[in-house]
């Protein structure tokens, strides 16, 4: 798994590692059942909190149904907001990104729904293989019906996520604000000498940030074999 190996090329360096969603393509907390396939990387994480690593992680809208075993489990700290971290007098505004900004009311509807605990009850009640077979499906067909407009970056007038960040500005300043959700990697600048960075992904751009201490860089990660 390219992340596993990543995780272990800055094992020795990292200080706090942010995960900002989207890390599964469905995630349910069972009572008794956990999904297979994460099992490597689980143990990479539990072993880096375990080394005192701080793991920030994000709900995405693939794994938005998260209770309370990344915590328990995992050690990690889990966020179903954007929040504000400071490093070096540096401040930064983090979250995954969906729901935020003007458009997309189909979505923000949808995430209401499934955010709803009576929803999340009833979901449960199916066996977990159906359960997670339905999931994995409908997983799979969000990914086949995403268009190639929505694989480029739209301009920042239209990106819904830079038209938020812009509206968080009038109200707080923020050095950076970094997202997943959209799974475009870039750097752009903002009003008031501060910066939108998304993350990319790990499917096809193997991109991430790092913070120096002094500046942000957005990387790219290179899989062994590759």
């Amino acid at each position: 798994m390219v992340l596993v190996n990543f995780l272990d090329t800055i094992a020795a360096d990292a200080a706090a590692i942010f995960i900002v969603g989207d890390m599964f393509d469905f995630w349910y907390e069972y009572r008794h059942v956990v999904p297979k396939g994460y099992i490597r990387l689980f143990g990479r994480l539990a072993a880096l909190a375990d080394a005192g690593v701080a793991i920030h992680f994000f709900v995405g809208n693939h794994d938005m149904w998260v209770k309370n075993y990344f915590q328990q489990e995992l050690g990690m700290q889990v966020y179903m907001e954007p929040a504000r971290f400071e490093f070096n007098s540096c401040s930064f505004y983090v979250g995954h990104g969906d729901g935020l900004g003007p458009g997309d009311t189909g979505y923000k509807l949808l995430k209401k729904i499934f955010r709803n605990p009576l929803c999340q009850f009833l979901f449960g009640i199916l066996p977990p293989a159906v359960g997670i077979g339905l999931a994995n499906f409908f997983s799979r067909r969000s990914r086949e019906l995403v268009t190639e407009h929505e694989a480029h970056f739209w301009g920042e007038e239209k990106e819904w996520l830079m038209i938020h960040s812009k509206a968080v500005l009038q109200l707080q300043h923020y050095d950076y604000f970094i997202y997943g959700h959209r799974h475009v990697p870039g750097m752009h600048p903002l009003p008031q000498q501060s910066t939108y960075i998304n993350l990319g992904d790990w499917i096809k751009h193997f991109s991430y940030a790092v913070f120096d201490g002094q500046e942000l860089m957005l990387q790219f990660f290179k899989p062994r074999g590759r």
